[in-house]
C-alpha cells in the first residue's frame, strides 16, 4: 500500500517551534519531489515548501521565508519540515504531497495537481 504519513503536529504558543515529519511507505520517496502544503478552515490550501529529488532544489512561499526549513533524509524516506518562530496564521492542517515521479533531481512540480501522493495531514495550532 502506498502511503505518506505526518507526524509532528500539535499546539505550540506563539514564537515556538515544530518539526513536522512525512514518512513514505510502499514506495521509494526518492524519486519525487515533495511538498508540504496547508489548509486552514474557510481558506484554499496552499503551498508551504517544496523540495527536489536531489535535496538542491527548495522553495518556500514568502510567509513562510526565513522561519521555515524543508530538508529529506532518503534513507528514512521521509521529509521534514522544521517550523521556527511561529505565528498563530501558521495555524492549519499540514499536508505532505510526492510528485513528479523521475523527473530532474532539481526540479520543483509547480502545480498542486502535480502531486499525486498526499498524506492524511497533521493539524498544528499556535495559541497562546
Amino acid at each position: 500500500q502506498l502511503q505518506l504519513v505526518e507526524s509532528g503536529g500539535g499546539l505550540v504558543q506563539p514564537g515556538g517551534s515544530l518539526r513536522l515529519s512525512c514518512t513514505a511507505s510502499g514506495f521509494a520517496l526518492d524519486y519525487y519531489a515533495v511538498g508540504w502544503f496547508r489548509q486552514s478552515p474557510g481558506k484554499e490550501r496552499e503551498g508551504v515548501s517544496f523540495i527536489s529529488r536531489s535535496g538542491g532544489g527548495t522553495r518556500y512561499a514568502d510567509s513562510v521565508k526565513g522561519r521555515f526549513t524543508i530538508s529529506r533524509d532518503d534513507a528514512k524516506n521521509s521529509v521534514y519540515l522544521q517550523m521556527n518562530g511561529l505565528e498563530p496564521e501558521d495555524t492549519a492542517v499540514y499536508y505532505c504531497a510526492a510528485g513528479g515521479y523521475g523527473l530532474g533531481v532539481r526540479y520543483l512540480p509547480p502545480r498542486t495537481d502535480d502531486y499525486g501522493y498526499w498524506g492524511q495531514g497533521t493539524q498544528v495550532t499556535v495559541s497562546s
